[in-house]
């Protein structure tokens, strides 16, 4: 046999991993897709903090909102915060995601043949609900900085903080409010990353699966869409209640408990309030998850080509 053959098939022995090899990806893909992904939605997410923590003469309607903001502070206005809303995506995202995805090879059937094989529905929510609550965790901090820095040039002058990055904040909230500041709003906000985590990751990969093998759609560009923006609508109305809480606890000025806080906006503004910038919160939310998520599939893609060979 020609010693050209033989190195020929060595080589491709190499490259070509047995279908039922488990890819271990970096456990900061997640967070580096999250990353990216909020360096392209950011107005959003700063139209909806707004929105939500609005005083009641305050701009109502989210074209109105932009509109304010960049009257009063330009279009460079639009990208406050957005060192607070990066480090939050390098602690929350790169936990969560990580957390998930360890768990999710974990618990994967040692005999899949496909990327479309995983745990049951119930065991993906599980997972990716604890996964979340670790990432509300870890990303609490810069999360009510975010929420500060974003929300600061609505306040009066006096009131505002003025902080000049997230860690110059999260410093200054340490030395002045002491380490409490930094999980002020705590509970709430990992509940609300559990709700997100499992209302957004498990589904993205129930649908995903769906319409590989039910629907006949590739694994590519338009089912990655597809099943993003779906994960996006579901994360976005599960989730609503308590992202309003959330953001209201953060950027309290009061020491405000979180049955305090419930009574008193119920009493004030009814059962709406658990919806108060749904539209502007999907419309961020619904892009972020798509960026994040194809975002996420391109770096597993790279991956795979850079150091499995798995793609063509």
């Amino acid at each position: 046999m020609p010693a050209a053959f033989v190195t020929r098939q060595h080589e491709h022995a190499h490259k070509a991993p047995a279908a039922s090899q488990k890819i271990q990806y970096p456990f900061w893909f997640g967070g580096s897709a999250s990353c990216f992904a909020a360096a392209v939605t950011h107005p959003l997410d700063l139209v909806k903090v707004r929105l939500q923590t609005r005083t009641a003469d305050g701009p109502k309607k989210m074209t109105a909102m932009f509109g304010h903001i960049i009257r009063e502070d330009g279009i460079h206005g639009l990208y406050r915060g957005l060192s607070a809303s990066l480090l939050r995506q390098m602690t929350y995202s790169t936990t969560r995601f990580g957390v998930y995805e360890k768990l999710k090879q974990y618990f994967t059937p040692a005999a899949a043949t496909s990327s479309t094989q995983q745990p049951p529905l119930a065991t993906l929510i599980a997972m990716s609900a604890a996964s979340g609550f670790l990432g509300g965790l870890v990303g609490n901090p810069a999360d009510v900085m975010n929420v500060r820095m974003q929300h600061d040039s609505s306040l009066p002058q006096e009131k505002r903080r003025n902080y000049r990055n997230a860690i110059e904040g999260i410093i200054r909230m340490r030395r002045e409010e002491g380490i409490g500041a930094l999980f002020r709003g705590v509970w709430p906000n990992s509940a609300r990353a559990s709700l997100m985590t499992a209302s957004q990751l498990a589904s993205y990969d129930e649908i995903k699966s769906t319409l590989i093998a039910r629907a006949g759609m590739k694994d590519d560009l338009t089912t990655h869409f597809t099943a993003s923006i779906l994960a996006g609508f579901i994360a976005t109305t599960v989730c609503s209640p308590v992202d309003v809480l959330k953001t209201r606890l953060m950027s309290a000025q009061s020491k405000e408990t979180v049955a305090a806080l419930l009574a008193r906006v119920t009493r004030e503004e009814g059962a709406a309030w658990m919806f108060k910038g749904w539209v502007p919160s999907f419309i961020r939310l619904g892009p972020h998850t798509v960026a994040t998520f194809l975002f996420l599939e391109q770096h597993k893609k790279i991956y795979r080509q850079m150091f499995v060979a798995v793609d063509p």
